[in-house]
């Protein structure tokens, strides 16, 4: 296989990505910049990824706008969705995903490694993953044609399950509490949050 370096960048299906993993001959890819502005459903009630509208919107029209080619280099996976670590909501059953969001345990590793942080939060910290940790920045993410950056969805579940997590986009800080998971749309001038699709590509 290919050299291909971590946390360097490949073009695929008209995007540009960063490569945050490799395994045999497989990448794992983030989109480099938050591609679109959407909600994570589009109802306001308990849900978790495996029934949101975004998921179904990743893995359905998002994944058809790529080629046929393309899309038989992206490899389906099983996503483990796990509970909120911090306070226990439930994160629902695995998934079949081509494409999906990132969960707060990946932000964890693939930005600079802070998973004892995660697993370790300190008494006082309800609301926001550590705001002094050296990764932060890491996660930061410029809104597509936009010079700021800007927040992004997670696909794990916030303190609530109306709640996604997601990464703050003024300092790169993640939103371990969450957001709530319907934020309206962009012709409302509601504040809808990033995308940043992940994927596994052969290669």
């Amino acid at each position: 296989m290919q050299d291909f370096t971590i946390n360097s960048n490949i073009s695929f299906g008209g995007y540009e990505w960063r490569i945050l993993d490799k395994k045999d001959d497989a990448l794992l890819l983030v989109t480099e910049v938050i591609i679109d502005q959407r909600s994570y459903h589009d109802a306001y009630e308990d849900i978790t990824w495996a029934d949101c509208s975004l998921r179904k919107y990743l893995n359905g029209e998002f994944f058809e706008k790529f080629t046929d080619t393309e899309q038989q280099r992206i490899i389906p996976v099983t996503n483990k969705n796990v509970d909120n670590q911090w306070y226990g909501t439930n994160g629902g059953v695995d998934t079949e995903d081509y494409i999906f969001l990132l969960s707060l345990e990946e932000v964890c590793k693939y930005f600079g490694d802070s998973t004892m942080l995660l697993q370790n939060p300190k008494k006082n910290q309800r609301y926001w993953f550590e705001r002094k940790d050296a990764n932060n920045s890491k996660r930061l993410a410029r809104l597509y044609d936009k010079n700021g950056d800007w927040w992004w969805w997670l696909r794990s579940p916030g303190r609530l399950n109306n709640k996604a997590a997601y990464i703050h986009g003024t300092d790169g800080n993640i939103g371990i509490q969450g957001n709530n998971i319907l934020k309206g749309n962009i012709s409302d001038g509601w504040c809808t949050g990033g995308v940043r699709p992940a994927l596994w590509l052969k290669v």
